[in-house]
């Protein structure tokens, strides 16, 4: 049987940490940012763990099962 290969836009997506979680970007922050505050955005450019009911369903994208 051949190799798998992972989903390409999953491989540009995510990262994983040290301690096994799935590292994500936030989303909203590549347009429209004038109506936007300036704390809002600051929070928005920090990367967020992905949730723990997605982590099955990531994994399987980037063939780590």
């Amino acid at each position: 049987m051949p190799k798998l290969k992972t989903k390409s836009s999953a491989k540009k997506r995510f990262k994983l940490t040290g301690s096994g979680r799935i590292k994500r970007k936030q989303a909203f922050k590549s347009h429209i940012l004038t109506k936007k505050s300036k704390k809002r955005k600051l929070r928005l450019t920090h990367s967020a763990l992905v949730h723990k009911s997605d982590e099955a369903n990531i994994k399987e994208q980037l063939r780590l099962k």
